[in-house]
């Protein structure tokens, strides 16, 4: 038999988000928005963090971070859920408590200086592998580190570092050995902002909290010590972060879409055309209809993907499916809803041209859609995956 209900726990959990959601954020909708049109962050540090606070005394901290760091250590589903939640609107806004699941490779110093203090959040990081010549590809980093004594000396730019601007530690992945490559040539030095790198922001289509930076290293001096895992090792780790959690990104822009949907049925119901509600015109009924199919496949995708993270199995292959599902249906369904909304969905008087751009990033950043397909296909043809799925 499978169940598809939600516990008692987990429906109380994804609840909670939803009105938090209801209460805290979308009344801050409009001011975001005017903020966004001046050219300013939707919200402010300040303000994220009060709402963090908020969170945190009603028990919501750490979502992933296991119990013993304080936090919540919810499954990959209730994340999901949380994310789903999130996703219904475009305040930029997640919850504290956690950090990036390859600092717990470190070791106890590490911990001490890096890990807790970011899941606190006293520290900000930022993961940088991603070079002008070094997208997609990873194995075709440039950025050099070499040994000088108790010391190693790193070189090179990093672009496209989500958190670059703020950061005041970064995860640089570095080559150490040229001959090997991404076999054993690669590492991972945790580098505090004040060893002497710098960064500029990158202008892009999107809003201020996914704005990106280049992350500049000339001659900056890193102790051994802050080597994270072993020399060599860094390549793991990077995949690892990497893989942490594809199926959250279609998860927050699943809600959206719910939301934004929602918002295209109830316009095509008021809009009326030669005397008649645009919702009684077979195009625009099409389009809320395909909008609901690809909803409801891009949530179970993404629900089926966590729940194999949850039962320990290699999810890699279900998260490519819904990262590259969410994207392009996502992309679909925005459109679909400014084409109904008309000319009113182009403008800046609805979020529905802020939607529009902040979700054609999901078929580009960490994987883009052809690497999805390059993925999904390698796995096939090579036998370590099946159309079958889990149930064979």
């Amino acid at each position: 038999m499978v169940d598809f209900s939600l516990s008692d726990t987990e429906r109380d959990i994804r609840d909670w988000v939803r009105n938090f959601v209801q209460r805290e954020l979308m009344p801050l909708e409009q001011q975001v928005l005017d903020r966004e049109r001046r050219g300013e962050r939707g919200l402010s540090k300040e303000e994220t963090e009060q709402l963090r606070d908020k969170a945190r005394q009603a028990g919501f901290w750490g979502v992933q971070t296991p119990e013993e760091y304080g936090g919540m250590g919810l499954s990959a589903v209730l994340t999901a859920l949380t994310e789903v939640e999130l996703g219904r609107t475009f305040v930029p806004f997640s919850f504290g408590g956690s950090a990036d699941n390859i600092l717990y490779h470190g070791d106890e110093r590490q911990k001490q200086r890096y890990l807790l203090p970011t899941i606190e959040g006293t520290r900000k990081s930022c993961f940088a592998i991603t070079e002008p010549d070094a997208g997609s590809d990873a194995k075709n980093i440039r950025t050099t580190a070499r040994k000088e004594g108790a010391e190693w000396v790193i070189d090179g730019e990093k672009t496209f570092i989500t958190g670059g601007i703020d950061a005041d530690f970064a995860m640089v992945f570095a080559v150490t050995d040229r001959e090997k490559g991404a076999d054993g040539g690669v590492t991972c030095f945790l580098v505090d902002r004040d060893m002497g790198w710098t960064s500029e922001p990158i202008d892009i289509m999107g809003e201020w909290d996914r704005q990106p930076a280049a992350l500049t290293f000339e001659g900056v001096r890193v102790p051994e010590e802050n080597v994270l895992g072993e020399v060599g090792g860094g390549f793991s780790l990077a995949m690892q972060w990497i893989g942490r959690g594809r199926y959250l990104l279609p998860a927050r822009a699943l809600g959206g879409c719910e939301r934004m949907v929602e918002m295209a049925t109830e316009y095509s119901r008021s809009r009326k055309t030669f005397g008649e509600p645009i919702a009684d015109r077979q195009a625009i009924q099409w389009m809320l209809a395909d909008s609901a199919v690809d909803i409801e496949s891009l949530r179970w995708l993404v629900l089926q993907a966590a729940w194999q993270a949850d039962q320990g199995l290699d999810s890699r292959h279900a998260q490519s499916i819904a990262k590259l599902h969410g994207g392009v249906r996502a992309n679909e369904i925005v459109d679909r809803v400014m084409q109904i909304h008309g000319g009113m969905g182009y403008t800046r008087e609805l979020p529905i041209e802020r939607w529009y751009r902040d979700l054609r990033l999901l078929r580009i950043f960490e994987g883009t859609d052809e690497i999805q397909r390059r993925t999904l296909a390698r796995n096939l043809l090579k036998g370590n995956a099946s159309v079958r799925g889990v149930l064979g």
